[in-house]
């Protein structure tokens, strides 16, 4: 009987060893300098350095420390290195797509002078509607002078009339600027694609004499 006892004392024994020697232990200094040991660690050093020891009482590697601008440096870079990578990759989209629209130099500029059509239509367009309307308003000014001069009252309607054709005039004006800085992007946007196909195409451009 005395031996069956002490059997069980001993598998009691062994089993809450075992379970200690699973737990985890850790080491930490707290503000006094005062070193500790235990199982949990006190809410108020949860964030501090810490050791931890592993079965044979031995203290783990402990996690390098992360420093902040280190980690931006890194963040930055990465992002950029995914921002180039991006734009070669459109780049490459773009490429490709050059390729495939056209088959030589001679589209390009077939396609750049039906673009140009359609907006030197448009320029021609306003500097009508622009040449005509100031014509419209040099007339109404010159009609509200002689009035003036002649002591006459100008009427609302012609002053109304001059408000609206001044507006005709700025606008015109704006729509005819538009047109011809659109011009001279497409003129240019054509001209670097085409330095681009041939390039692509392994074309050599002709050296100037």
């Amino acid at each position: 009987m005395l031996k069956f006892k002490f059997l069980i004392l001993s598998f009691i024994l062994f089993n809450a060893f075992t379970l200690n020697a699973e737990a985890k232990l850790f080491k930490w200094v707290d503000d006094n300098g005062v070193t500790h040991y235990g199982e949990v660690i006190p809410p108020e050093y949860a964030n501090k350095d810490k050791d931890t020891l592993n079965k044979k009482g031995m203290i783990d590697k402990r996690p390098e420390k992360v420093d902040p601008a280190a980690l931006k440096a890194k963040e930055e870079a990465d992002q950029k290195m995914s921002a180039e990578k991006q734009a070669a990759m459109e780049q490459k989209r773009r490429d490709n797509t050059l390729l495939n629209t056209y088959s030589n130099e001679k589209e390009i500029d077939l396609a750049l002078d039906r673009s140009l059509l359609l907006i030197n239509a448009r320029i021609e367009s306003n500097k009508m509607l622009l040449s005509s309307s100031k014509s419209s308003l040099d007339d109404l000014q010159k009609e509200s002078d002689l009035r003036s001069k002649g002591g006459k009252k100008v009427p609302v309607s012609l002053t109304n009339d001059i408000a609206k054709t001044e507006a005709k005039v700025a606008n015109y004006a704006a729509e005819l600027s538009k047109s011809e800085d659109e011009l001279n992007v497409v003129k240019t946007r054509f001209g670097h694609e085409k330095e681009l196909y041939k390039k692509l195409k392994g074309i050599p451009s002709p050296t100037s004499k």
